[in-house]
């Protein structure tokens, strides 16, 4: 597969320049060390062996060809990478490389350190995205634009409070992920540490602490939920983003304009429309956050395992686990340049205000209307007066006060200032400013 003209531009490239097979070795590597360092410590081996070991595969280059090659045969990569680690130590230190573990014990403590870096960078990066959006929040507090729903001109409303929406979004998804354990595996065999009664148990408490890992409960062999857990709370960061995303992108359209993505040179150019500027950024958030979101469905058809060991299951969740996260890494990454630099017009959105010739403002309208000329007749006069200021080009309040039954019936309770009111869209955007203070309070900024 071309990874780096297909796959690779969603990922980040920070990211792919630290996780990759080469990692994935010393990450099986260091799980292997610590365990017999732990051991040593405990007296279940001699010593100086844990040193004499490190010392020993320090230098050592692994086959990594050969270890890919040998997961055909084996079903993982520990089984290689065990027997390629055993032949280069002295004969006197074999036996004590690997013990009373299993290959799923270096498998998913190597993963959960391959992903903890990817964990601290995800938490900065959405940092980033909340500090760019509390400014963007805090400067357009006031800026007046159209809400929209099912697609269509709803009421007024602020930007504020959309970007609001969009940074809470992201901080609720950043305060799950950094409650998400990453947690060590060992059990050996079936789980319950054969051969060393209740020091497994020490064991794997004190190889959590070496390796900076949580430590579980218990080994999580067919108990999946760290990874379930995992999965999820990276599918909801990806559907924050994407959500976002999909926002600024609709508000970009030629014919609506209200946003654009930040200018960089080439960026968001047709092949062929030398006029386009793409919402690019976008896309590629997008892109990225529906791969996620067919990975999280992989990991979470794999939570309920058989027995003791998993038959595939186990083995779906390598790849999407370890994609997710550099999906949603270099979507992150995408969304902080995205909300440091977004161009705002409120010219265009003061401009759209009014394109429905100010009927935007016919509930308010009607509302002010109905203690005077009933609920019925409240409605349809300002359905009419939207009608008519759109046909004619005029403005909603100058439709309002050339209607025949609001200049007949009214007998002159309704004050033109009122109606003029009624019809400001920047005198009816409710609770919006207030939102986005609360918003900035919650937010911590």
């Amino acid at each position: 597969m071309p990874d780096a003209l297909l796959r690779h531009p969603f990922l980040s490239q920070t990211a792919l320049a630290e996780c990759h097979d080469e990692a994935m070795v010393q990450a099986m590597l260091a799980f292997e060390l610590a365990l017999t360092e732990v051991q040593e410590a405990h007296d279940a081996v001699p010593d100086g062996v844990s040193e004499k070991m490190r010392q020993a595969l320090a230098q050592h280059v692994f086959d990594e060809a050969a270890i890919a090659a040998g997961i055909a045969s084996g079903g993982n990569a520990a089984i290689p990478f065990v027997k390629q680690a055993r032949a280069a130590l002295p004969d006197e230190l074999k036996r004590y490389f690997h013990m009373g573990a299993t290959s799923q014990d270096v498998i998913d403590s190597a993963l959960m350190l391959l992903l903890k870096p990817r964990l601290a960078a995800l938490d900065a990066l959405l940092v980033r995205c909340r500090a760019a959006a509390v400014e963007l929040m805090k400067r357009h507090e006031g800026t007046v634009m159209v809400g929209r729903t099912l697609m269509q001109q709803a009421l007024p409303m602020t930007f504020g409070v959309k970007v609001a929406h969009w940074a809470i979004g992201l901080e609720q998804a950043r305060r799950r992920l950094a409650q998400v354990e990453l947690p060590v595996q060992f059990g050996g065999a079936v789980g319950v540490h054969s051969g060393w009664d209740t020091l497994g148990l020490d064991f794997m408490d004190a190889l959590a602490e070496r390796l900076g890992l949580a430590a579980p409960v218990l080994p999580w062999h067919t108990d999946r939920q760290p990874i379930h857990a995992l999965g999820t709370a990276l599918d909801a960061a990806a559907g924050a983003a994407e959500k976002m995303a999909l926002d600024i992108s609709l508000l970009t359209q030629t014919e609506v304009g209200e946003l654009a993505e930040p200018s960089a040179p080439g960026m968001g150019e047709s092949s062929s429309m030398p006029h386009k500027r793409n919402p690019v950024r976008c896309a590629m958030i997008r892109g990225a956050a529906r791969q996620v979101h067919g990975y999280t469905t992989v990991l979470l058809n794999a939570a309920a395992q058989p027995l003791e060991r998993g038959l595939g299951e186990w083995h779906a969740e390598w790849s999407p686990l370890v994609d997710s996260a550099l999906l949603l890494e270099g979507a992150l990454e995408q969304a902080a340049t995205l909300l440091e630099g977004l161009e705002v017009n409120p010219e265009t959105m003061r401009r759209n205000l009014a394109a429905t010739g100010g009927g935007i403002m016919a509930e308010p309208v009607s509302r002010l209307l109905a203690p005077v000329l009933g609920q019925d007749a409240a409605k349809r006069i300002s359905a009419e007066a939207a009608e008519t200021a759109r046909l004619k080009g005029m403005s909603y309040n100058e439709a309002l006060e050339a209607h025949d039954v609001v200049k007949a019936e009214a007998g002159g309770k309704l004050q033109a200032e009122a109606l003029r009111q009624a019809t400001d869209p920047a005198l009816y955007l409710g609770s919006s400013q207030a939102q986005v203070r609360r918003a900035i309070a919650w937010l911590g900024e």
